[in-house]
């Protein structure tokens, strides 16, 4: 199995290599278009939608080569800061934003080397298995059509029968050779490519500081819609009713001397309506809060939750402390709502949850055996969740294929806060 599954990496590795290389080819007309909206950008107007959509091109080619490299199991983030409006800033200042932008200038400076460093190590990745592929069509060759020289002094110098036989071997050697090199000859291009398109140390921190705005301003608007959803519960729940138990009380108690029978039936009208309103406060409470959060933990507060759902719902927890309160009741509503979108979209039989921590790092996983096709881009729910998230520096990673299963995975960095007892 090991053995499959490395010469499955090695032809893997072999097409990533052979793909950079051709897409190495269109570097060169690339730079070209680069160079051709930097000389024509002080033209007035044009100059400046011509360097845009050099940029663009630009751009494009270097987010295919960090699609290549995620490939290859080396992710290269995306290194551009976000962009101001050009209606707001003048085409003044846009090409002039657009010059100064070190990552524009690293991906231009990429271009040739890039190219070159990928079409050599494609070639290598190629001809080496290749030529055990020649070797191993040798003997089958020599066999049918007799006494020929394949290549003699160049490929493989077989001038009896007896060397074509030992040419199988030798082929299967540098076959096997190849495959095994393919990875790391691709591991060397991306590499390389992470010299030029990697963010900078100064990127990484305006990129940082960019997603700390976002994440911070929708966690503002988040509590802002959470605190109104609060109080319209609040004003058109439990409010309106303990309105209406006041005024049932201040009935009744003008009717307790001239009719005590209508009294006590208001007042039983006002029991059964503070009952109710008590009801809806505790189940606004449980929305903030949930009681049994605080009380059981991240661990108990899923599993209880996991024995209301219809489908079979086991936890797997291995938690050997207490998190934040904020963390807990962000992951909890997180796993809640995941598991709210399974019973309502994905048709499963059975669904499972596991709660985990390693180092510093909370990691949950929600999986179900529904339909799959589940997409973020698509609905507000699962964006929800990321914005919930997000506010702790946590990411969700949502892997459903049409058919399923889907598997949806939440990691948060944070530290046990106490042992449990």
């Amino acid at each position: 199995m090991r053995s499959w599954l490395r010469v499955r990496a090695g032809l893997s590795a072999t097409a990533d290599g052979l793909f950079a290389a051709g897409l190495a080819t269109l570097n060169l007309p690339v730079l070209t278009i680069w160079l051709a909206g930097l000389i024509l950008s002080p033209l007035p107007v044009l100059g400046t939608d011509i360097l845009t959509v050099a940029v663009t091109i630009v751009r494009w080619r270097a987010d295919l080569e960090r699609r290549l490299a995620a490939r290859a199991g080396l992710p290269i983030r995306r290194p551009y800061p976000p962009p101001p409006k050009r209606s707001e800033v003048g085409d003044r200042l846009w090409v002039r934003w657009i010059i100064t932008d070190p990552a524009t200038w690293r991906d231009m400076a990429w271009l040739l080397p890039g190219a070159l460093v990928a079409v050599c190590l494609g070639v290598i990745t190629l001809a080496i298995p290749a030529y055990g592929l020649v070797g191993v069509g040798l003997l089958p060759l020599w066999l049918h059509l007799g006494e020929v020289r394949f290549g003699y002094g160049v490929f493989w110098p077989t001038m009896t029968t007896a060397e074509a036989w030992l040419s199988l071997p030798q082929g299967l050697v540098i076959l096997a050779v190849g495959l095994v090199l393919a990875p790391l000859l691709r591991t060397t291009d991306v590499l390389f490519t992470q010299l030029f398109l990697a963010p900078t140390m100064s990127a990484e921190l305006r990129l940082r500081v960019a997603h700390l705005t976002t994440t911070r301003t929708d966690t503002i608007d988040a509590q802002a819609a959470e605190l109104r959803r609060i109080e319209r519960d609040l004003h058109d729940g439990a409010q309106a009713r303990l309105v209406s138990v006041a005024m049932t009380i201040g009935l009744a108690e003008r009717l307790v001397r001239r009719d005590p029978s209508a009294a006590l039936k208001l007042l039983a009208e006002a029991r059964l309506s503070s009952t109710a309103a008590l009801v809806e406060l505790r189940h606004l409470v449980r929305g903030i809060h949930p009681p049994v959060l605080a009380e059981r933990g991240l661990e108990g507060a899923v599993q209880a939750l996991a024995l209301s759902l219809p489908v079979k719902t086991p936890v797997a927890s291995h938690l050997p402390g207490r998190l934040e309160t904020s963390v807990e009741s962000a992951v909890y509503f997180a796993v809640a709502e995941t598991l709210a979108n399974m019973v309502r979209h994905s048709r499963a039989r059975s669904a499972w949850v596991t709660i985990g921590h390693t180092g510093d790092v909370l990691a949950v996983e929600v999986g179900d055996d529904g339909v799959g096709g589940a997409d973020p881009a698509r609905g507000t729910g699962l964006i929800g969740i990321m914005r919930r998230l997000n506010a702790f520096d946590g990411t969700m990673a949502v892997s459903s294929p049409p058919g399923g299963p889907t598997v949806v995975t939440m990691e948060l960095p944070c530290a046990l806060s106490s042992p449990k007892i």
